[in-house]
């Protein structure tokens, strides 16, 4: 290195020189695994599509569901009516642009056909079929609703750099349970009420993934002081990597939760100092240190905005600031794209939901 007439000469040692070359090793194997995960992950969201399509496919046909008129009608009285009762129960819940729209599949003219042959074969039954029909017509434009609602969730997840397909791999079913209570006498259930509720559960996993992203700031203060990636380490001199980001502020300035997600953490953790983590599920989690105080507790689900603490200088600091981190299965992920993208995103999901609202209602 040459500067100011001065030659100066930086060697590195073999040692130093397999720790590179390790390390790049360990990153191709990590990013060869991760591109498997995730070909896995789109080759499976793709198989449950096709076997959704396979089992709109099997609608009963007219001939079928006369048939079942005929065989048990207390059967298929007591089917409609628990069908009935599940809907009931939705309506009051549903926004206007659930309860109006286009349906699932090209089954219309077989329901019609089934009205109008269980009212030729049983006219008793007719008014039976008309509930049918319009319970079915129902639970398709609620199904394409949930449908609306997770693509809108899905490409507002991608655009913050995120898989979907993670979030949908990553639903718990490890803690569920209760007792077995049969949807039909049967124990058949009509294909597209079985679509229905395949898709208001991958609604569900994208919506409660997409509030679960880091989307509002951690503290009202302008200046960041230090970003991820690698630094001058203040107290020692020498190059480090920096997880997070420093926001600089009076000690007390309030601390905010960056999403929805719930306390993990409350307690002293080494160098960070005091410190709160907060579980968004998915894997991700965001990291508050050096705080003065704190304002949550273990195990308390938490709004994006909500104040959990203060700025402070404990642990391994300088000065009052916040470090903030952002962490993907315990891996640090630089928050910035997350603070600066995700507000616009969202803003921009919840916009198209409204004037989709207005126009369908």
């Amino acid at each position: 290195m040459r500067s100011q007439g001065n030659v100066r000469f930086i060697k590195v040692s073999s040692r130093l020189q397999k720790m590179v070359a390790g390390g790049v090793v360990v990153a191709l194997l990590v990013w060869a695994i991760s591109m498997g995960v995730m070909s896995w992950l789109q080759y499976r969201a793709a198989a449950d599509r096709l076997s959704l399509l396979e089992r709109e496919a099997q609608v009963a046909t007219a001939a079928e569901r006369v048939e079942a008129y005929r065989d048990d009608l207390g059967s298929v009285a007591s089917d409609l009516e628990r069908r009935q009762t599940f809907i009931e129960d939705m309506v009051d819940a549903l926004p206007s642009d659930a309860k109006a729209g286009e349906t699932v599949t090209d089954s219309t003219s077989e329901t019609s056909k089934t009205v109008d042959q269980v009212s030729a074969a049983l006219p008793e039954a007719k008014a039976l079929a008309e509930l049918e029909a319009r319970q079915l017509a129902f639970v398709e434009r609620l199904t394409r609703y949930a449908d609306r609602r997770a693509s809108r969730a899905e490409q507002a997840i991608r655009k913050v750099g995120l898989n979907p397909a993670v979030m949908l791999s990553g639903a718990d079913q490890s803690a569920m349970g209760g007792p077995l209570e049969r949807f039909t006498q049967s124990g058949e259930i009509d294909p597209r009420f079985e679509r229905l509720g395949l898709s208001l559960a991958r609604m569900s996993a994208l919506e409660r993934g997409l509030k679960g992203i880091p989307q509002v700031s951690p503290a009202n203060v302008a200046a960041v002081t230090s970003s991820y990636g690698y630094r001058r380490d203040p107290f020692t001199g020498a190059g480090a990597m920096h997880s997070g980001l420093d926001f600089r502020g009076p000690t007390g300035t309030p601390i905010y939760a960056a999403a929805q997600g719930t306390v993990s953490f409350v307690g002293y953790k080494g160098g960070y100092g005091k410190t709160v983590e907060i579980e968004h599920g998915n894997g991700l989690m965001t990291r508050y240190a050096h705080m003065s105080r704190f304002n949550a507790v273990v195990g308390q689900r938490i709004a994006a905005g909500t104040t959990i603490g203060a700025i402070g200088s404990t642990g391994r600091s300088t000065g009052p600031h916040l470090h903030f981190e952002v962490r993907i299965n315990d891996r640090a992920v630089n928050p910035r794209p997350f603070l600066e993208a995700a507000p616009d995103v969202l803003k921009e999901a919840r916009r198209s939901a409204g004037t989709e609202a207005r126009t369908d209602g």
